[in-house]
């Protein structure tokens, strides 16, 4: 059976990359030409970041480029490859099935025999799935190529754990204001200036969210429409419509910024809970989502310090129900700043979680005869039932009795806080406690 290097062997695609056209999308006319301009990333980059660190050793080892859209990961791909002297090879997982990769690792092959290393850059590395990722190990461990993968996706959630034990992860930043800024100057270098005023030139690199391509793209329609007067904000917003909050419902977004909501709710700040629960809603989350996860904070997080929390979210949810968006939604507003001010106590949930504990571990002890139900004869004879004290006809309506298994000794699940109404639990927990000492030494 011949090699599968010898497949391809006319197959090799020129080095030299082609030169960026003047037709070409301005993003792309704009890529950096080294790491050194590569903006808002010099924590990986700069001579102190692993990337710096790496170029200056001459020795590239596999990664995974981790970060939001529009934020360099295949430039820095490329510039890698050319920093440290190494073939440049790229698929997109997006388009390129298992025939592709077979292509792609034998060209490798062949030019590792001819003394030239590999980077082989994937891009959406996520979406390939588990067993075409394995698919990678064998190259990657034998030298045949050097991986860098990039993603969007938390690397732990979407890539298996063979393949991240191999390549070292590299969490690319949101541009900030500054390097955007710095993209939009280079662009301006190019094309000349934009027809803004400077709130105008301030609102666009807002808009972008910290995404470099989209700035650019942005800019590229503005100089497309060859406006004469600039544009004001407002009139910018117009121009370009607004756009759509980064976020997605189904993946890492969705979890951070409910862990965000739920936080800043448990940490009694209203203003941030009110901005990270519009942050969802805004971007399109399910209303009732925001309000189960509302509900479970009120038992959770609050409890029996305010009982009032948990009334308020599930009133919330029928006015939500009733009213529909957007008038609904104020509802649970209202709701969010209640438990964000309430009293905070999770003894319940602690109570929940100690109690199922014990009942796992106690498996199935019988409750003492004297409170169980005896509904035949037979069951009176043997005792069901039997001296059980009824609390109404003690004194103060409280028996005092046990009501362990007599294998168990009595627990403590539930700690009530002293706040909020949960300091008069408290108050009648201990008078509780006093009368069954009491009834105990009688």
């Amino acid at each position: 059976m011949p090699d599968m290097a010898d497949l391809f062997a006319d197959d090799l695609p020129a080095q030299p990359p082609e030169p960026t056209r003047a037709d070409a999308p301005l993003a792309d006319r704009l890529r950096p030409k080294e790491l050194g301009e590569v903006v808002g990333q010099e924590h990986v980059t700069g001579p102190e970041g692993a990337i710096g660190r790496m170029v200056a050793a001459g020795r590239l080892s596999s990664l995974i480029l981790w970060g939001p859209p529009g934020t360099g990961k295949t430039s820095i791909a490329r510039l890698l490859a050319d920093a440290v002297g190494m073939r440049f090879a790229a698929v997109s997982a997006v388009f390129s099935g298992v025939a592709d990769l077979k292509k792609v690792f034998a060209e490798a092959d062949i030019a590792t025999k001819a003394g030239q290393r590999t980077l082989l850059f994937v891009d959406e590395i996520h979406r390939f799935n588990r067993a075409q990722q394995d698919g990678f190990l064998p190259y990657v461990e034998r030298g045949t190529v050097t991986l860098v993968g990039a993603t969007t996706e938390n690397p732990s959630f979407e890539l298996n754990a063979a393949l991240l034990s191999r390549a070292q992860v590299l969490i690319l930043h949101r541009l900030d204001a500054a390097a955007l800024g710095s993209l939009l100057a280079r662009g301006e270098e190019l094309e000349g200036p934009l027809p803004l005023t400077p709130a105008a030139r301030e609102a666009l690199v807002a808009s972008a969210d910290g995404d470099g391509r989209f700035l650019l793209n942005q800019a590229e329609t503005l100089y497309a429409a060859k406006l004469v007067a600039p544009l004001d904000p407002a009139a910018l917003g117009s121009f370009l419509q607004r756009r759509v909050a980064v976020y997605d419902k189904d993946r890492e977004g969705h979890y951070n910024l409910i862990s965000a909501l739920h936080k800043s709710l448990r940490g009694s700040d209203p203003q941030a809970a009110l901005y990270y629960m519009s942050r969802m809603l805004t971007a399109g989350e399910e209303p009732l989502y925001v309000l189960r996860r509302l509900t479970r904070f009120a038992s959770e997080d609050i409890g029996l310090a305010d009982p009032q929390a948990l009334i308020q979210c599930l009133a919330a949810k029928d006015a939500y129900d009733f009213l529909g968006s957007p008038e609904g939604e104020l509802a649970i507003v209202q709701a969010c700043l209640y438990c964000a001010t309430a009293p905070k106590s999770n003894a319940a949930y602690a109570a929940q979680k100690a109690a199922f504990k014990s009942a796992r571990q106690t498996g199935s002890l019988m409750p003492p005869a004297s409170i169980l139900n005896a509904p035949t004869k037979l069951m009176k004879d043997i005792g069901y039932g039997k001296d059980y004290a009824y609390d109404h006809d003690a004194a103060d309506g409280f028996s005092g009795a046990d009501y362990w298994p007599e294998e168990m000794e009595p627990q403590t699940y539930y700690k009530p806080v002293p706040r909020g109404f949960e300091r008069q639990v408290i108050e009648r927990m201990e008078w509780w406690e006093k009368k069954r000492r009491e009834r105990r030494e009688e």
